[in-house]
């Protein structure tokens, strides 16, 4: 996600610089950059890389970009970089690719700085350092870069190359959440739900663990079920606990499947039917392993004892048909 974050804010500033171009002709520009003019050899390696108005030459466009960047062109050291970081017109250079994302970072652009905390994150071109990872997310995130928020919060919440601090941990992930990212809503979610660094607050939960749901995360809908099921600092609702198993039942989640197929079994939020209960069971057990496994074996041969031999078959059935159909057919 993030690399291709970077590449369309690069391919913003390559846009932005063509049109730019456009209101000199090749000849005033590339006069304008043998001069010294580290815009105008911005433009021009800007207008040989996309090859607008000239064959495109990438190996041209990296030497103009560094005539720029060496004058301290920010927008050009963020695009030789970039050509290092890929091999492109020049030999690829993880560690070239860092000084130059660096140079860019320290002037604010936003692109450079998410490079640079994610190659001290991997150790490309530079030594891995967390601490340092965490610097630039940290500056990028305050710029408003939504993945940067996002690996931020990872970072406080973990305590990779920050002290561990959960508060501040919720404070980035709800600005990344207020941008719609599911997975600081469902993180969110967690951490009210959890009480860590904070008092429990299962409302807030419920409101962050819903609003990942309804984009589709999964984990999100197996716990807004725990959390009706459980009755736990709300009241219990059986019917809505099945409504989000459900959900995450036909997504394939496994511990879902086994829960949706318990309440079928004791009708708790929908109509006892054993046949129902013993499909998501049979399910459940095909997707389970180790103790999840066992315990779904266990529930499933609790229910054997009150079901007869047509139902077992017609259950067996279901959910063969419901997997064949990858969840398109389990009514």
């Amino acid at each position: 996600m993030i690399s291709r974050t970077l590449l369309s804010v690069c391919s913003l500033l390559l846009f932005i610089s063509a049109v730019w171009a456009q209101s000199y002709g090749l000849e005033e520009l590339t006069r304008l950059a043998e001069q010294g003019d580290p815009q105008a050899q911005h433009q021009l390696g800007t207008t040989y890389q996309m090859g607008q108005g000239v064959q495109q030459n990438i190996e041209t466009a990296a030497m103009w970009y560094a005539k720029a960047a060496e004058q301290g062109f920010a927008q050009s050291q963020l695009n030789l970089g970039m050509l290092y970081n890929f091999g492109m017109g020049v030999p690829q250079d993880f560690a070239e690719a860092a000084k130059w994302f660096e140079m860019a970072a320290e002037q604010g652009v936003l692109p450079a700085q998410v490079n640079m905390a994610m190659l001290y994150s991997n150790g490309n071109g530079v030594m891995q350092d967390y601490v340092e990872s965490a610097k630039w997310f940290k500056r990028a995130a305050e710029q408003g870069d939504l993945a940067s928020q996002l690996h931020l919060a990872e970072m406080l919440a973990a305590g990779r190359g920050v002290e561990q601090d959960y508060v501040e941990a919720a404070i980035w992930y709800e600005k990344a959440a207020n941008q719609g990212d599911g997975t600081s809503q469902f993180a969110l979610g967690a951490i009210y739900s959890n009480g860590r660094g904070m008092e429990p607050d299962v409302e807030q939960a419920v409101t962050w663990y819903t609003l990942a749901a309804n984009q589709g995360h999964i984990a999100a809908m197996f716990s807004l079920g725990a959390l009706f099921s459980g009755g736990n600092g709300i009241d219990q609702d059986y019917a809505q606990a099945a409504k989000w198993y459900r959900l995450a039942a036909l997504q394939g989640h496994p511990n879902s499947q086994n829960n949706l197929g318990i309440l079928y079994d004791n009708g708790q939020g929908v109509e006892q039917n054993y046949v129902k209960a013993r499909m998501w069971l049979n399910i459940a057990f095909k997707n389970t392993f180790g103790e999840e496994h066992d315990q779904v074996a266990q529930n499933r041969e609790s229910l054997t004892s009150r079901m007869t031999e047509e139902q077992l078959t017609e259950a067996q059935q279901k959910a063969d048909m419901c997997l064949e159909s990858q969840y398109r057919r389990c009514d």
